[in-house]
């Protein structure tokens, strides 16, 4: 297993590897997914973190100490349990889960305008909270689980039945906060603030979600 570790701003970070539940053939998205820590407000926080092989220290050398773990999308639980309990960090998420991957952790509910430990704000990104994208103000980033993708490189909004209705007002209300970094998980992890822009007036990606 290859993993990708890049240095995005002063205390951002993030992991790329391939998904051990991804089979070819999905088209829905990309084979590696990424994986974010952050270092802000005095606290270390890892975002969506999926686990890599043991033998990958250039990841677990760099992970010395987790003080919260957040879940931003329901099916992001990924491997919030193991870093829960081998760091013994608090684990942050949404309030439901699919039926077949519900956490053993007790998470704290995130909701869209909670302020999370380090000064991280979940934002509501018009998808009725099936996902809490995240600000982050120290670094100037924000990070999405699925909302928003880039399976060929080029930064996409996920489609949904209220693209235009719900969506990319929430999109574009985000654009009034000083950002410049935008991460996602899936595709070429890392844009600026000018892929966003172009990003809402593209095309949306993917199939419709319900």
């Amino acid at each position: 297993m290859s993993v990708e570790v890049r240095d995005v701003a002063d205390g951002l970070w993030l992991w790329r590897q391939p998904h051990p539940a991804w089979e070819p053939g999905n088209d829905d998205w990309n084979s590696e997914v990424s994986s974010f820590a952050v270092r802000s407000g005095g606290v270390t926080l890892l975002l969506d973190p999926l686990a890599p092989h043991p033998r990958e220290r250039a990841v677990w050398d760099r992970i010395e100490q987790v003080d919260h773990v957040v879940v931003i999308k329901p099916d992001h639980v990924r491997d919030v349990d193991l870093f829960a309990r081998w760091y013994g960090a608090e684990a942050h998420g949404p309030m439901m889960y699919w039926r077949d991957d519900i956490p053993k952790t007790e998470l704290a509910p995130v909701r869209p305008g909670d302020e999370l430990p380090g000064g991280l704000i979940a934002l509501d990104d018009g998808r009725n909270m099936l996902e809490t994208p995240l600000y982050l103000p120290e670094q100037q980033a924000l990070i999405f689980a699925d909302g928003m993708t880039a399976p060929h490189g080029e930064l996409l909004v996920w489609s949904t039945p209220y693209h235009e209705t719900r969506v990319l007002p929430a999109l574009r209300a985000m654009l009034g906060l000083p950002f410049e970094h935008v991460l996602v998980s899936h595709g070429e992890p890392v844009h600026t603030r000018a892929d966003f822009e172009a990003a809402l007036d593209r095309a949306p990606w993917g199939e419709v979600e319900g």
